[in-house]
This record gives structure tokens, C-alpha cells and sequence, in this order.
């Protein structure tokens, strides 16, 4: 097959169809011309969010054949290797762990014991790679939101000692749910989560101050997507490994917000009204007294390589200056059967859509003149599950950060249709969002900021580790709010957006003959048209004075 393969997607598939899918090997891609198809970006979503791919789980069979068949892709198009080595992949050494279940699992309160349920009251994991985590009644310390911001005026911490403790936060920033005359009122952006708001964050913040375990109470408009989502992992873990100084908690969770306000009764306090005093400077953490954390679950692990995947089209007068596209190919696996027995999440909008949009860039690049400065097409491991792949990246980076240009990631883009609008994630960044309005402005549309920045979208994506290392990004991802769609304007937006989210992470999240590529497509061009203003050109995009990524310095290699 491979190089020789001519024949269109569609085509292929239908003569596969008399075989069972899973044991015919998806073909390459052919080539097309210009422009950028939504067809291809459909045929390619289609193709890798099928069966064959296993839900494409790092250190998994699906994670081989997806290597695999991104590599031929790359071939296909004619890039050549960016990886390790002179090869087509970086190797990225993770440790995989998977929580058993509990053989005991409770909170003693004053009232008594409180057992918990898994996946109704509390859901757990661990990072550790280790054979049991047991925790026998570890005091819990409610540390309100958990933000230490010196630069901010603000410490939720106020020097309490978490050494051998559970750290209790809450989900998103101090100011999330301030009203005027809170001391946290739009100090920390209103309702834009900075990266304080984010889960990571929290359980980062309770290893370095020593603690053993970290939950998070959940609560849907402040984490930006429901319990389904927080229980999806299944027990699962994936971290890079680490050293002894560098440890995870033992365990880290979150709790439900029902479970969270009993256990808080139970213990003598009213949630509602610390979360109240969170919100002012003068909070200080609360000893839940009494009230003690128990747990006891075996825990399997494994140390594994997954792999980046990158190929590039080198540069004729500035080779060593690079722009860089990405998104992740990485999904949640196989989990539990849904209501319909199927168990492969396939990870199609989230993030085949990404994947499909690197393959339709680097086509479309390759097929003019060479650019001026070399292109770098990535596709990442593990974002799922914690921004690993990319974050590996960044600190062990193939081409020198400093000279990076720009870094345009994708994750997630609308399949509803052509769209009037373009929403602006995290503005207020850097120069490269006057280059989107530009864009978007050459394509009779219109840019406007994100419609729901408390779910901290900057901040969940493969951009960030390149953002946290100085290198300008700009992320595409349509979770950040309905479009106004050209037929049906903000309602059809709205309703393909809270559809999507009853599937995001989900078994659910497939693709289907209904989804409208169109959309997807014009994105794609918007990046496309940033992407050749920089491939041709000496300019470069700068940070803006009140970023906070402004003062960074990239990684010089």
C-alpha cells in the first residue's frame, strides 16, 4: 500500500468493508490540490477516530498504529523526519499507572464514619509508581482556593503545614465567584481562569508543600465540564517520570460537590459560606478537626515510551528559524461500556479534528515554494493526560526554542458548519491575535474574544509548555463558546457546542455523516494565512507588555 496507494479515502474504506474494520490497516491519504477541503479534514477524522485505532491510548496497540499511520502520512506528503535521531518521532518516557479497586475507603468525621463511593462521591488516582497507596486517617486542611500569587497580593496559604496532610481546594480562581466588594473581585481577570484556576495547578502546588493527597471539589461552571468528564481516565494516570524530588502527591481526586457539603456538615462547617471567605484576602485555612481521610487500593504501573510525531519542510533562507503547528493524536482509550456497549472513546472532535488540520497544513505548504524558514508539523502524545507529550518537548526541544517562532496548536474545532466569528483564546497575549483579526478579517469574518473564559482554555492545550517557555502561540479550539454560524447564527452555535459536551471525553464523541466540516476548514485557513505571513517573512510575533509570559526566556539548545 503506502506511497502507491492513489485512491481516495472513501473508496478504500468501502473495499475494506467486507473485511472486519479492525484488521484492515487504514490507508495513506492521497494527495489533492489546493485549497484546504473540508472532505479531507472529514476523510481523515473518519479515519483515525475509527476502530482500528483503540482510542488511541499512549503505550497502547492503538498508540502503535497511529504512530505508525501518522508516520505514513508524514511520507505521503513528502516531509522529511523531524524526530529523534533523523526518524520521524521523539521518544517521550512515561510512567502509566492504574488504581485497583479500594478495599477501603472513607472519611471519619465527627458523626461517625462516611464511607465514599468511587465515581459517585470521589474520584481518585495516582501518580505514583508504586504497588499500594494506604492512607490511614490523614487529617484534611480546606485551603480555600489554593492560589499563592505574591505578584497578586494574595496567599491562600497563609503558611499552614500540609506535610502528611489532604489539601481540600476548590476548582478555578478566588475571583471566580466574587461579587463587587470581595477582596478577590476581577483580581485574577474576572471570569478568564488564569492558571491558578486550573486542577494541575492545585495538586503542583499541594506536592510542593509537602502534602500526600489533593482533592478538588467539583463544580461544573467552574471546571468548565461535568462529572463524566472528571471520571472518564477510569483510574488511569500518565505522568512523565520523575525524580525523587519531584513527586507527585499520592493521591490526587476530586470531590463530588454533593459529597463535599455532607463531608463538610458532617465535620461541623458550611461549605457555602467558606467559599464565601475564600474570596477575601484574610481566608485562612481551615483544619476540617475530626475529620479524618482513609484509603487504602492497589496500584499497577509500568514505565512506557509513547512517541511525538514530527515531520518539516525546511527553510531556504532562514533554516534555523522555525514555525511550528500542532495538535495532539492522542484519546482516552477504552473504558467502560456506555449505554449502547460501545467502549472506545475515539477522541474524533477532540482531537482527530487537530490531527486532521496538521496533515491539511502541511499538504498545503508543501505543495507551493519553499518557505524562507523551516516548518515543523507536530502531532503530540498524552495531552489527555496532562500536556505530557508537549510539556516533554519543551524542556527537551529538537529545534531551539529561541528561535521558534511562533507555535499554532489546534485542539478541538466546531463540525457545524461556516461561521461569521472566530473566537480569540486568552487575549491580551501576544501580536499574533492582530495577525488573526487580519486574517480573519481577509475571510469576511469577524474575531471576538472567547464567550466562556472561566474554562481556562488557554491553559488546557499543547501551546502552553511553548508559552511558558517565551515562544508567541496561538490556540484554535472551539470549546470556547458558540459561533455564530452563517445558517442559524448563535442558537445552531450553542447547540452543536453543549452537544459536543455531553460527548467530550465520552465514548459518544465520534464522527458521523452529519458533521459539517465547512467551519473546521475556514479555521484551519486562518491559521494557514498567519502561518505563510511568518513562513515568507523576517517579522516576528512579540509578546504584549501586560502578558505573563512576557518576562519568560525561551530554552537555548
Amino acid at each position: 500500500m503506502g506511497g502507491k496507494m492513489k485512491k481516495t479515502i472513501i473508496g478504500l474504506l468501502a473495499m475494506a468493508a467486507v473485511v472486519p474494520a479492525a484488521a484492515v490497516p487504514p490507508p495513506v491519504l492521497g494527495q489533492v490540490s489546493w485549497p484546504i477541503e473540508a472532505s479531507r479534514l472529514s476523510d481523515t477524522v473518519k479515519v483515525i477516530a475509527s476502530d482500528y485505532f483503540e482510542g488511541r491510548a499512549p503505550g497502547s496497540q492503538g498508540e502503535k498504529k497511529t504512530v505508525a499511520w501518522l508516520i505514513k502520512q508524514y511520507q505521503s506528503l513528502g516531509l522529511e523526519p523531524a524526530g529523534d535521531k533523523g526518524g520521524w518521532t521523539q521518544a517521550v518516557p512515561l510512567v502509566h499507572t492504574r488504581l485497583g479497586k479500594a478495599d477501603r475507603l472513607e472519611i471519619t468525621t465527627q458523626q461517625g464514619k462516611r464511607p465514599l463511593q468511587s465515581d459517585k462521591d470521589i474520584y481518585l488516582a495516582s501518580l505514583r509508581p508504586v504497588n499500594r497507596i494506604a492512607l490511614n486517617k490523614v487529617p484534611l486542611v480546606f485551603v480555600g482556593y489554593g492560589v499563592s500569587a505574591p505578584e497578586r497580593g494574595w496567599d491562600d496559604f497563609k503558611g499552614v503545614d500540609l506535610k502528611g496532610k489532604i489539601a481540600v481546594f476548590l476548582i478555578n480562581d478566588p475571583d471566580f465567584s466574587a461579587v463587587s466588594g470581595d477582596d478577590a473581585f476581577e483580581k485574577f481577570g474576572g471570569r478568564s481562569m488564569t492558571y491558578y484556576g486550573r486542577w494541575t495547578y492545585k495538586f503542583e502546588e499541594a506536592a510542593r508543600r509537602g502534602a500526600v493527597g489533593a482533592l478538588i471539589i467539583h463544580d461544573s461552571q467552574g471546571a468548565g465540564y461535568g462529572w463524566d468528564t472528571v471520571i472518564a481516565p477510569a483510574g488511569e494516570g500518565y505522568d512523565i517520570i520523575r525524580g525523587d524530588k519531584d513527586k507527585p502527591v499520592a493521591l490526587q481526586g476530586w470531590l463530588s460537590q454533593a459529597a463535599a457539603q455532607d463531608i463538610f456538615a458532617k465535620s461541623g462547617f458550611d461549605l457555602d459560606s467558606l467559599k464565601k471567605q475564600a474570596r477575601q484576602k484574610s481566608f485562612q485555612p481551615v483544619s476540617l478537626k475530626g475529620s479524618v481521610f482513609s484509603a487504602s487500593l492497589p496500584v499497577s504501573y509500568q514505565n512506557i515510551t509513547s512517541y511525538n510525531v514530527l515531520g518539516q519542510i525546511k527553510g531556504a533562507k532562514r533554516p534555523d528559524e522555525t514555525i511550528m503547528f500542532g495538535a495532539h493524536w492522542d484519546a482516552y482509550g477504552i473504558g467502560a461500556p456506555d449505554s449502547q456497549g460501545r467502549t472506545i472513546r475515539s477522541g474524533a472532535i477532540d482531537d482527530g479534528v487537530g490531527v486532521a488540520a496538521v496533515l491539511e497544513l502541511a499538504r498545503v505548504f508543501k505543495a507551493e515554494h519553499q518557505p524562507d524558514r523551516t516548518l515543523v508539523f507536530a502531532s503530540w502524545t498524552a495531552e489527555e493526560r496532562g500536556i505530557l507529550g508537549s510539556s516533554y518537548y519543551a524542556e527537551h526541544p529538537l529545534f531551539p526554542l529561541d528561535k521558534t517562532v511562533a507555535n499554532f496548536t489546534v485542539d478541538v474545532l466546531q463540525t457545524a458548519g461556516r461561521s461569521k466569528d472566530v473566537l480569540l483564546i486568552g487575549a491580551g497575549q501576544n501580536s499574533l491575535e492582530n495577525d488573526l483579526a487580519a486574517a480573519a478579517k481577509e475571510e469576511n469574518r469577524v474575531v471576538k474574544a472567547e464567550l466562556l473564559p472561566e474554562r481556562g482554555l488557554f491553559f488546557r492545550a499543547d501551546h502552553l509548555p511553548f508559552a511558558r517557555k517565551g515562544v508567541p502561540v496561538l490556540l484554535m479550539m472551539g470549546m470556547a463558546g458558540a459561533y455564530d454560524l452563517r445558517e442559524g447564527g448563535m442558537a445552531a452555535g450553542e447547540k452543536w457546542l453543549s452537544g459536543y459536551m455531553k460527548c467530550y471525553h465520552q465514548t459518544c464523541d465520534r464522527w458521523t455523516e452529519n458533521d459539517d466540516f465547512e467551519g473546521a476548514a475556514e479555521d484551519v485557513k486562518l491559521i494557514y494565512l498567519m502561518g505563510h505571513h511568518l513562513a515568507f517573512s523576517d517579522q516576528k510575533p512579540e509578546w504584549l507588555p501586560n502578558s505573563e509570559f512576557k518576562t519568560k526566556t525561551v530554552t537555548k539548545e
